[in-house]
């Protein structure tokens, strides 16, 4: 049968006409968007944060992106995870510790003195002996969205003047984290709360005698090493703990592909610091032009590591929760002693 072309224009006219009303109406969605504010720096932030993001926004292709904001843009770090948690920021990059989590698990981030002596004792603990569990559930229980956890840098002091013994830490203005603070201040350190991005001028105009903040790396990346001169080799702790975090409502929003495309992109940045911290750390005692080195003999600074015990006794007594991770981390530091090397020394 021969379909003449004004048969084929009618027909075919009623069947798109028909099609057209059964069809769906599909319009183009606007991007997920999100506004992620770290921790760090501008400076620092270029290594620890924003290569994550760029790829992340690279990937999703349009699906989804995130704003990055760097230490105190949008809100001061300690009102972190309130402006998380209400929903003024969708994301946070931070330790517990700084952004003043209510949880019960916050003492632990940032430098716990000597629960970590590597960066891999980190993801260690959190992947093979239920940290990962507990911190879920910690922010569950307060809206907000655990994502991941990783090892940063080791916590060492940066001062004006050379430390050799724990007498010279005497009354010495320190920038630090709240609970290194607190185990700090009975060596007579007296711990100090200030912006980030203030702590180099305050360095500069005699406000801090130091740091305890950090690692090498960080202290020439960010320009404290510009400001102080002397570095003691001797830490607090080997790895920071620190984490992305999202409002639990923003979170049920993304789609599970961008969850899962997010939470690798994080992954990868934790590694990236592992290793850009760990060679940092090696290159710039040796190379580093800046910093001179100063240690606390071992034996002095064994009665540290002694109190710390006692630190750890003292805040696992404030909860049960707080009682359940001072064991695992006594337990993991067990395994890894009697390991040996290379997992301990010494």
């Amino acid at each position: 049968m021969t379909t003449t072309r004004r048969k084929f224009l009618s027909t075919g006219a009623i069947a798109a006409g028909a099609a057209t009303l059964a069809a769906p109406a599909v319009h183009a969605q606007s991007p997920i968007r999100w506004r992620m504010q770290t921790y760090a720096g501008a400076a620092l932030g270029e290594h620890v944060c924003k290569p994550a993001i760029d790829n992340f926004n690279r990937i999703a292709a349009g699906q989804m992106e995130i704003e990055l904001y760097y230490a105190d843009q949008l809100v001061p770090t300690s009102e972190l995870f309130r402006a998380m948690q209400s929903g003024t920021i969708d994301a946070v990059q931070s330790d517990d510790d700084s952004m003043q989590s209510p949880t019960e698990v916050t003492v632990f981030g940032g430098y716990f003195p000597f629960a970590s002596r590597y960066s891999l004792d980190v993801p260690v603990l959190f992947n093979q002996y239920g940290l990962k569990e507990i911190w879920e559930q910690e922010y569950a229980a307060v809206g907000v969205q655990h994502i991941s956890a990783g090892a940063w840098d080791p916590c060492h002091f940066a001062t004006k003047d050379p430390i050799n013994s724990l007498a010279d830490l005497e009354g010495k203005r320190v920038f630090t984290f709240p609970t290194a603070g607190r185990f700090l201040a009975q060596f007579g350190v007296v711990p100090m709360q200030l912006p980030w991005e203030d702590i180099q001028v305050a360095l500069q105009t005699g406000e801090l005698d130091g740091i305890a903040w950090c690692g090498i790396t960080e202290d020439y990346t960010v320009g404290w090493a510009d400001v102080t001169q002397y570095f003691l080799t001797n830490n607090l702790s080997g790895a920071w703990i620190g984490h992305f975090f999202a409002n639990a409502d923003r979170w049920a929003e993304v789609p599970d592909n961008l969850k899962l495309l997010m939470q690798v992109c994080f992954e990868q940045s934790h590694y990236y610091r592992q290793w850009w911290y760990w060679g940092g750390e090696a290159d710039l005692r040796v190379n580093g032009p800046k910093l001179e080195l100063t240690s606390i003999p071992d034996a002095e600074w064994a009665t540290v590591e002694e109190k710390a015990r006692e630190f750890w006794d003292e805040i696992a007594a404030e909860s049960e929760v707080k009682a359940k991770v001072v064991e695992i981390f006594k337990q993991y530091n067990d395994v890894m002693s009697k390991a040996g090397r290379p997992y301990r020394y010494g």
